[in-house]
């Protein structure tokens, strides 16, 4: 089998994007101090990321589509049958289990990115939904932040996990492939990423967001006290 091109440039580049944006947040909560403010502007930047990856799942590259890695159960179930075959065939892109994985974690980083417009600081930094919301709804929202972070911590963990099981039990090198590209394949693979599409759909994801984030929400309100 000869190397072929599997993964465009703009998957590639979400990939790598996501990770250094999600170890980014982290960061400036948990390690660094008064770096909320960036904790903001890098959960705009995830936020425009999701909707990129969403577009590009339907006007994508062959391998980019959903519908080339979502499956229904009974090839799921299938393919978990094959799993500790190590001479089962690789998968030219998402096999059926990863393409759900890929879709747990899309659902996971919108549920953080979407619930983080209406968090706060309780001193300076309110999100720009915050004032939208009631009392019970900043409840669900500041939980549901939190509790998607925690769960995406086990589904990367999951994800690691699974990297080094294909990679030592099966012989099959994943992190390689997202770095450039290329995948062993008796079937033809892509010929180009796509990469005028990709940059109109850049453009149209960063409108939505910029649309979501300062056009939409209303302006902040000076407290009384400040009179």
């Amino acid at each position: 089998m000869q190397k072929t091109l599997i993964w465009d440039i703009p998957t590639r580049l979400f990939h790598w994007l996501i990770v250094a944006s999600l170890l980014a947040q982290y960061a400036t909560v948990e390690w660094l101090e008064n770096k909320v403010q960036w904790h903001f502007y890098i959960g705009y930047f995830t936020l425009f990321l999701i909707v990129f990856r969403i577009i590009w799942g339907f006007v994508g590259t062959q391998h980019a589509k959903f519908s080339s890695f979502i499956t229904g159960p009974r090839k799921v179930f299938n393919y978990i049958k094959t799993l500790f075959n190590r001479q089962s065939e690789p998968a030219i892109g998402h096999n059926p289990l990863g393409g759900w994985f890929v879709v747990v974690m899309l659902v996971l980083l919108t549920i953080q990115a979407v619930s983080g417009l209406f968090m706060t600081d309780d001193i300076f930094l309110d999100g720009p939904y915050r004032q939208l919301a009631g009392e019970e709804t900043l409840a669900l929202m500041n939980t549901l932040h939190h509790l998607a972070f925690d769960v995406l911590l086990y589904v990367i963990a999951l994800h690691i996990g699974a990297v080094i099981f294909y990679s030592v039990y099966k012989k099959q090198k994943l992190v390689p492939a997202m770095v450039h590209g290329n995948k062993e394949s008796a079937t033809a693979g892509i010929t180009d990423s796509r990469i005028l599409r990709a940059f109109v759909v850049a453009l149209i994801a960063a409108a939505a967001v910029y649309v979501a984030i300062e056009v939409y929400p209303p302006a902040p309100q000076a407290d009384e006290y400040y009179y």
